[in-house]
């Protein structure tokens, strides 16, 4: 049975940078189907004011169970180590 990891993808709409890195994290998800369990949650800075406060310079953010992986940029090599 693969390995279970919670990613949550923090950005808000109409944000290029979040869109390119909803892109790597679907394609890496998706590339790693039979090697990890990855449950992924979106997360808009625009509906939860703790998350505005604290990353609304920094967006997008890749949370892994919980626990900031990158923001703004997201690099897939890194990313699928990560998910690993």
């Amino acid at each position: 049975m693969p390995a279970s990891v919670a990613l949550t993808l923090i950005g808000k709409p109409g944000c290029h940078l979040c869109d390119d890195a909803r892109g790597v994290v679907t394609g890496v998800v998706a590339e790693l189907v039979d090697r990890v369990e990855v449950t992924i949650e979106e997360k808009s800075i625009l509906d939860d004011e703790a998350l505005f406060e604290r990353y609304s310079e920094e967006i997008p953010v890749v949370l892994i169970d919980g626990l900031v992986h990158n923001i703004w940029r997201i690099d897939p090599d890194r990313l699928r180590a990560a998910l690993l």
